[in-house]
């Protein structure tokens, strides 16, 4: 059993679900949200990032996007301010490549170590504590967080230095993204020409084509269920990270292009529902039965 005090930055639905097991695997864990709302009864939660890192051994970052990491870095209450040279940051927020070496470079100014670890999975992974961590960091702080990181995932992949967890990412979540449009297209042309709703999905539920991640999007969409295990709001914001970044890059990513299209347009109306509401979305624009429209 570990000593060591765990101090989560966010602590909305990835971020409880670490934490309940990280306690169970003995760490002491407190929490700082902005809401300043508290997630499980559990969990206690303090009233400023300042105070937060100020008792915490380790930080870990799980807030939406690069405006809600600085707000609570920066500041006279910022965790920055308050966190103890050599105390471990660990973020697990899925932002920009230039936000994270921003970070990176302060926290280092700060005497702290800091480890870029993104996670890859949702909500059921998490329970289970079996996230995949994409991780960029050095060899030395990399270990130093690995039972953290051990806990809460069934893997760490060391991509490379800090700001490559950040990219890897990207990528994956550019592939989720882009295929779910693809799934959703062609359910939509199925349809349209007429192919049996329940045959269809069941057919795709099938296939070695269709990922074990999708074809569980697939069964949730059949039953028309879009609770949020990935909301919309969060996939259409890393896939404008992603085509943000690959601009700078002059990387050709058409397919990309027109699925942040595609999920911004379904972020109007779905921004909390799940990103697999897309297929709703695409599946209501086409021509099909009575039968099928009450399932949709």
């Amino acid at each position: 059993m570990t000593q060591q005090t765990i101090g989560f930055v966010g602590y909305g639905a990835m971020g409880a679900l670490m934490g309940q097991n990280l306690r169970k695997a003995g760490y002491g864990v407190s929490a700082y949200t902005p809401s300043g709302k508290q997630q499980d009864a559990d969990t206690p939660v303090v009233k400023t990032a300042f105070a937060l890192a100020a008792q915490s051994d380790i930080l870990v970052l799980c807030v939406p996007n690069d405006s809600a990491v600085f707000a609570s870095a920066e500041g006279a209450e910022g965790f920055l301010a308050g966190a103890r040279a050599g105390t471990i940051i660990i973020n697990t927020s899925t932002i920009s490549p230039e936000a994270t070496e921003k970070l990176h470079d302060l926290a280092n100014a700060k005497g702290l170590r800091f480890v870029d670890a993104p996670m890859s999975g949702s909500t059921p992974e998490a329970e289970k504590g079996e996230l995949v961590m994409l991780v960029g960091a050095s060899h030395d702080d990399l270990e130093a967080a690995r039972p953290v990181l051990s806990t809460i995932g069934k893997l760490s992949i060391h991509a490379g230095p800090v700001g490559a967890g950040t990219r890897l990412k990207l990528v994956i979540n550019g592939i989720m993204g882009a295929t779910l449009n693809v799934i959703a297209e062609a359910v939509g042309y199925g349809l349209s020409s007429g192919l049996d709703r329940s045959m269809l999905y069941e057919a795709l539920g099938q296939v070695a084509v269709i990922s074990p991640h999708h074809k569980r999007k697939l069964a949730y969409a059949e039953r028309g269920d879009f609770s949020a295990q990935f909301p919309t709001r969060l996939m259409s914001k890393d896939m404008g990270l992603l085509i943000s970044a690959a601009r700078s890059t002059h990387s050709f990513c058409p397919a990309i292009a027109i699925a942040d299209q595609a999920l911004a347009l379904a972020n109007k109306r779905h921004a909390n529902d799940d990103y697999s509401a897309l297929l709703s979305a695409i599946e209501k624009s086409v021509v099909h039965s009575p039968e099928s429209s009450e399932k949709a």
